[in-house]
């Protein structure tokens, strides 16, 4: 028998119900630490260096420059810094910065940077094989990867897989099948969604218009409807969740009646907690009602949690917190599926799977085996329990502070919502341009203009990186699932800080 398939913990047979790590080593997973003194480069008395790039002596400020220089300049950044080494929540840059990484590569590294036993399995199967294209043969780490998620998924229909590389792609496929499928060309979004940038899966983006501006025409055949959010349908914040629900059904029902026929539909797109529209969780009613306008008209539901997945909410997938009971009929997934290896997917059923082609789905890299090995021992870590635990209690440390912010006397008159699941959280601020924003606002207090990128960039400046988000102004926070107290402490000390310091300025 091969090494891959007989070495410990990366066997086929079906994960069973008991822990898959023993209970003395489980407590152990939740840390990304390998040690940093392991390292020379990084010894506590030594900490990164300007040559400590690999090739050419240059200094940190000349590779910057040299970035600057030869980097697309349609790729942005919020520093120049140059990262040299991430471990757990830390990041190292070549001058010897150490920053606290709140960002997570957007989502992807949700074990922390170069979590030992992830990144252990990828060096051990880059030994046994690299690359096996997906349509000459099996490889043993892509079918053990599906054997770890098929009891993951949120409905036991799920049961058939496609591996891809970006949650783009995994988009595009998802659209492919849903047209393949149903005969049909008309797809369904809703306002703020994020779905990627390519030209399928940017004609399904509405959340800013950079991401696909000036590359017209795009896909065509894709309808916008409201998503059930205050700010989608200019109603005040403290509107309630039944009236942003109805106010929501009815404009998709206006779209169904009077843009496009249902039987003209081949799916509705939605993500359970839209990303770059602000970290807004859909409504259970909502996600009920798209249901059962599905199964009415035979439209398909595709359910994107690329950025919600791999308990980034605090459960393996978003929606089963949200309508546990709901059936997708494609789950589209990436970002945290491997912790950083680049791999996406989607999962359908032997219905709708069995009507495509065979050979109309596939790509070079696709299902790799290196990221698909990096994935199962992903999956290892997420079934320990540890990081769903984490999560739990690590948010309501989270949303202590920033509720606390909300109803402060020193600073509630920048804050308009606290919202979020788990650890996909986000703070949005007032702004003078909104007007629905400013509900609640206490009597004779001004609103400052930029507060997110001013509290941004005090948060920077004290090597806490945190990203904006959405078309209003909003902060996110998306940690490592594996955030320590002390770390969650630390960043939440600064993010107060810079919130009281915009107040005081104004």
């Amino acid at each position: 028998m091969s090494r891959i398939l007989s070495s410990s913990l990366r066997t086929l047979p079906r994960v069973s119900s008991k822990p898959i790590i023993p209970t003395t080593a489980r407590k152990a997973f939740i840390s990304s630490s390998s040690s940093i003194n392991s390292n020379p480069a990084f010894a506590q008395d030594q900490q990164p260096q300007q040559d400590d790039m690999p090739i050419a002596v240059k200094t940190a400020a000349q590779w910057a420059e040299f970035g600057r220089h030869h980097v697309c300049h349609g790729l942005g950044r919020i520093r120049d810094h140059v990262i040299v080494k991430g471990e757990g929540l830390d990041l190292y840059t070549a001058d010897g910065k150490k920053l606290l990484d709140f960002t997570a590569g957007i989502g992807v590294t949700n074990l922390g940077h170069c979590h030992p036993h992830v990144s252990r399995a990828a060096a051990e199967q880059v030994n046994q094989l690299v690359h096996l294209q997906c349509s000459i043969s099996f490889h043993a780490p892509y079918l053990q990867l599906i054997d770890r998620l098929l009891p993951a998924m949120p409905h036991e229909s799920l049961d058939q897989f496609f591996f891809w590389n970006s949650g783009s792609e995994a988009i595009e496929a998802a659209i492919k099948v849903a047209r393949q499928a149903t005969g049909r060309q008309n797809m369904i979004v809703f306002s703020g969604a994020y779905h990627g940038r390519t030209m399928g899966s940017g004609a399904l983006t509405r959340s800013k218009p950079i991401y696909t501006q000036g590359t017209g025409p795009l896909m065509p055949g894709v309808f916008s409807s409201a998503f059930p959010y205050w700010h989608q349908l200019g109603v005040n914040p403290s509107t309630s969740e039944e009236e942003l629900v109805r106010l929501a059904q009815h404009q998709l029902d206006l779209i169904l009646r009077q843009q496009v026929n249902p039987k003209d539909v081949a799916a509705i797109f939605i993500e359970p907690v839209q990303g770059e529209g602000g970290y807004v969780p859909v409504p259970p009613a909502f996600l009920r009602h798209l249901r059962e306008v599905c199964d009415k008209h035979g439209i398909l539901l595709v359910i994107d949690e690329v950025q919600s997945g791999f308990f980034r909410t605090g459960s393996y997938f978003a929606i089963e917190q949200i309508v546990p009971e709901l059936r997708p009929d494609i789950l589209v997934f990436a970002k945290g599926v491997a912790n950083g290896f680049p791999i996406s997917g989607i999962a359908s059923n032997k219905e709708i799977m069995g009507k495509l082609d065979v050979g109309s789905m596939g790509g070079t890299y696709s299902g790799n085996a290196v990221a698909c090995a990096a994935g199962v021992a992903a999956q290892e870590v997420y079934q320990s329990g540890e990081i769903g635990r984490n999560v739990e209690v690590r948010s309501k440390q989270l949303y202590k502070v920033l509720n606390k912010l909300a109803s402060d006397e020193k600073t509630k008159h920048l804050i308009a919502d606290v919202r979020g699941m788990g650890l996909m959280t986000a703070v949005e601020f007032r702004n003078t341009a909104d007007e629905c924003t400013l509900e609640g606002l206490p009597e004779g207090k001004s609103v400052p203009k930029n507060i997110g990128k001013r509290v941004q960039e005090y948060c920077l400046n004290k090597d806490l990186m945190v990203l904006t988000t959405s078309a209003f102004d909003t902060i996110r926070f998306i940690p490592a699932l594996t955030v320590s107290e002390e770390e969650m402490d630390r960043a939440m000390t600064i993010f107060t800080e810079a919130v009281e310091s915009v107040a005081r300025e104004g």
